[in-house]
């Protein structure tokens, strides 16, 4: 590893932080006007802005405290008044199909809840062309109303199967 990275990863144990301090301080080297006096100052000048700019990033991150996700998902599904899988469902759901709202999720089983999120995934696919290409299908070979093996049909029950009141298109 070059030696010039080595000192911020020492002081910041993070390659990532290792490599925008590394940026910074050679952006700062293409920057200095003044010529250095030898080798050792040079040297010198690269160590010292390296540790000021390792300080400045700590200071940045020690002023700016973080929450873990999993502490603000768990508060916002309780905020919503839905468990934490419910609402980790709903979230799914409402990337796929922005017009489901929490109160809908938390109406709706976690299997319908499933149910709504395999259908939306199968309605992407074929629109994209994956599944049957015409958007007709679920995206695994099947159209609506078609029966499985297992003699369960696809294609019954408003929104994606689930008995949902919203259409969706």
């Amino acid at each position: 590893m070059c030696q010039r990275r080595r000192l911020p990863l020492v002081r910041l144990k993070n390659r990532e932080d290792t490599e925008d301090i590394f940026q910074t301080v050679f952006l700062k080297y293409l920057q200095h006007t003044k010529p250095f006096e030898s080798a050792e100052h040079e040297k010198a000048w690269f160590i010292q802005v390296t540790l000021n700019a390792c300080r400045d990033l700590l200071r940045f991150w020690a002023r700016r405290p973080t929450v873990p996700l999993e502490e603000l998902t768990a508060q916002a599904a309780r905020d919503a008044g839905l468990s934490l899988g419910k609402y980790r469902a709903y979230l799914a759901l409402s990337a796929l199909d922005p017009s489901v709202t929490q109160d809908e999720a938390g109406e709706m089983t976690m299997g319908e809840l499933q149910q709504c999120i395999d259908a939306c995934q199968g309605h992407a696919y074929g629109q994209q062309g994956y599944g049957q290409g015409s958007g007709q299908g679920n995206g695994y070979g099947q159209t609506a109303g078609e029966t499985t093996s297992s003699g369960q049909g696809s294609g019954s029950g408003g929104r994606h199967g689930a008995g949902h009141e919203h259409g969706h298109e």
